[in-house]
């Protein structure tokens, strides 16, 4: 029996999370089953000017450099993880049209979650430092972090943030990194574009990601009915 056609967009961008890069578990699976259904997807370094430079605002600047490249059109799907989900969905606000957006764990309440992480003593000593040591799982190893990465993170609402595209967003409930709480209450505030998936998994959902692809894929076909 022949399977239904997916509703394929023309690119996807794919957004990696936090101390991550794009040769990530989760970006490189989706590139490849894109690519099994012959759909291109740019997954750019969003660890720039470098991680230890890196801002909310340096990430967006690059994410938008790569939308004037690949060209903005309605069939546009940003794919965004963790810290990439929260760029995906800041980026979504002044994108129209867009496709749809895939969110796997979005971070959310960023400036506030850093906060409750460190405590107050961390806060001050971060600051008074200038930077502190973060483990990069894309390279393995520690890096400095600028203290600027969480006064930038302090420009933008990443509370209450409305999406006007059709929205699935992935998070496990035993996520410990981002709790399950902050994508319940988005789409609570979005209530007639997003689609919330709880699975058994923790933060890095590498356990869910068959299912994730197939429910996803499920998600962009019905967006044709």
């Amino acid at each position: 029996m022949n399977q239904p056609e997916l509703s394929k967009p023309t690119k996807v961008l794919y957004l990696h999370g936090f101390a991550s890069g794009p040769s990530s578990t989760k970006a490189q699976y989706f590139v490849k089953r894109l690519n099994e259904i012959d759909i291109d997807a740019v997954v750019p370094d969003l660890n720039q000017p470098t991680f230890t430079e890196m801002t909310l605002t340096s990430q967006l600047k690059v994410a938008r450099d790569c939308l004037e490249q690949i060209g903005q059109n309605s069939k546009l799907v940003i794919v965004g993880s963790s810290m990439g989900g929260l760029l995906a969905t800041l980026l979504a606000q002044s994108l129209i049209p867009l496709h749809a957006l895939v969110l796997l764990a979005p971070g959310f309440g960023l400036p506030r979650r850093w906060t409750q992480m460190l405590g107050s003593d961390g806060l001050s000593e971060w600051q008074q430092t200038g930077s502190m040591d973060v483990f990069h799982h894309g390279l393995n190893e520690n890096v400095q972090l600028n203290y600027n990465f969480i006064v930038d993170a302090e420009r933008y609402a990443t509370d209450g943030l409305k999406v006007h595209a059709p929205t699935i967003v992935f998070h496990g409930k035993h996520d410990e990194t981002v709790p399950i709480e902050e994508s319940v209450e988005f789409g609570k505030q979005n209530p007639q574009t997003v689609q919330l998936e709880i699975l058994d998994d923790d933060h890095q959902l590498i356990k869910s990601l068959e299912q994730i692809w197939s429910t996803t894929e499920s998600f962009l076909m019905q967006l044709q009915k």
